[in-house]
């Protein structure tokens, strides 16, 4: 087994825990109708690009009417101010500063939209980190399609077995695995660990304080699993 050459992040949820500012955006505005926010639909729609329709379905379903436009704007707004305030999450930078000590090329590979992944990178200070950024506009088919990696990959004129990717949720984890990419599994705040090594994730840890950074050189512990 050997290590990879390069190393590909998703962002939201992995990178930043946008998806626990997500998923609180979501429970305060069922909250606000007397409503649970049901576990299966933050399922449904967590790191999907569409995911917002989904649940807007759901919840237009339960009221028994459609959701207003002030309504939806100002989730939207809530979950803006939330994102805000998410640091770093725990073990990025030092990931990167391995990558980078060990000579590898890193991308951010989101299906987000380019500004709203620049922005962040910005404001948490690691924009000039990322030798590529593949996001959602430059693709046809979203996660958990492969395209968006299989797009990293020419870019960075690499195969899919000299990378290494990193994804928090399963949708993330199926995308890698299916552009054949070794994929290692990070849950954010309100993920499951398990969802992750259903989905096919070679390996799964906590959060990236927790991982051996020695994986970047060596690649042992990421023996291929049959792809599912």
């Amino acid at each position: 087994m050997t290590g990879p050459r390069a190393v590909l992040f998703d962002f939201d949820g992995l990178i930043c825990d946008t998806e626990h500012a997500a998923f609180t955006s979501w429970r305060d505005l069922y909250a606000s109708f007397g409503l649970e926010f049901p576990p299966e639909v933050w399922s449904r729609l967590m790191g999907r690009p569409d995911g917002e329709r989904t649940g807007l379905a759901d919840l237009a379903r339960r009221l028994g009417r459609p959701v207003s436009r002030a309504v939806r704007e100002d989730r939207r707004r809530r979950k803006r101010e939330l994102c805000d305030r998410e640091p770093l999450r725990p073990g990025v930078a030092a990931v990167l500063d391995e990558a980078a000590r060990l000579g590898l090329a890193t991308a951010v590979v989101s299906s987000s939209a380019r500004a709203w992944v620049e922005h962040h990178l910005g404001r948490l200070g690691i924009e000039t980190r990322f030798t590529e950024l593949v996001t959602g506009e430059q693709v046809d088919r979203h996660k958990p399609a492969p395209d968006l990696y299989v797009l990293a990959l020419r870019r960075l004129g690499l195969s899919a077995a000299e990378a290494l990717a990193f994804e928090d949720s399963a949708t993330g984890v199926r995308a890698a695995r299916a552009a054949g990419v070794r994929c290692v599994g990070v849950p954010n705040a309100v993920g499951c660990a398990g969802d992750l090594t259903l989905a096919g994730a070679d390996t799964v840890v906590p959060d990236l304080t927790k991982l051996d950074l020695g994986l970047l050189g060596t690649g042992a512990g990421l023996e291929r699993k049959a792809a599912s």
